[in-house]
């Protein structure tokens, strides 16, 4: 009769551990947080890099829109150079109010607005439209992907009547490696990997004939 006993309890202390042990081989709980630790980082990586994109092109479209308004302004005499009026602005002040309208994304500090560093504008008044450039200056003209040449840039928009164009180049700095060798457009000169997005925008225009 005790063997008896003896053998229940055996069983009975057994069976719980046995229990366990299969309760253990058919957990899937830890399953999901192993399977979104292998995928976070790519799946984290695919998100920021669609948002860049959407941010960069967002820029884009907000750069494009500063020049049609400034665009507008010179065309219609609200903003002039060199004339004696009260609507002249110099180069500081037409950068500043360009960077004014793109602040909203992208902040100019006074230091851009004096001396540019990412922002670019080209501002000249021409003879005709045909002899407007129709390519991005580059310090290489053989390569697509060279740095932005600066130096023929100006600020010398005409009065009334006048044939003109407004250029904006800007720097934009891509953050997500996955995007940089699809969104990058400059190639630095000292063979660094390519992280900038280069924004350009244009727009040519006849002014009006407004009066001085």
């Amino acid at each position: 009769m005790a063997a008896n006993e003896d053998d229940r309890d055996l069983t009975a202390r057994v069976r719980p551990s046995r229990s366990r042990f299969r309760h253990m081989l058919r957990s899937k709980d830890g399953a999901t947080a192993v399977e979104f630790a292998l995928l976070a980082i790519p799946y984290f990586i695919i998100v920021f890099a669609i948002i860049e994109t959407f941010v960069a092109y967002t820029a884009e479209q907000l750069v494009t829109n500063a020049v049609d308004t400034l665009g507008r302004q010179l065309r219609t005499g609200q903003i002039t150079y060199n004339l004696g009026l009260s609507t002249d602005k110099n180069v500081t002040d037409f950068r500043q109010a360009f960077c004014d309208e793109i602040a909203i994304m992208i902040k100019c500090s006074a230091t851009e607005a004096a001396t540019p560093s990412s922002l670019w504008l080209d501002v000249e008044s021409y003879a005709s439209f045909a002899n407007m450039p129709t390519t991005i200056p580059r310090v290489d003209a053989n390569d697509p992907h060279a740095d932005l040449a600066t130096t023929g840039f100006k600020y010398a928009p005409g009065g009334s009547g006048s044939i003109n164009m407004l250029r904006a180049f800007y720097r934009w700095q891509v953050i997500t490696d996955i995007v940089r060798p699809y969104v990058s457009t400059i190639n630095p000169s000292d063979g660094s990997l390519p992280n900038t997005f280069l924004i350009v925008a244009t727009a040519a225009f006849k002014n009006e004939s407004y009066n001085p």
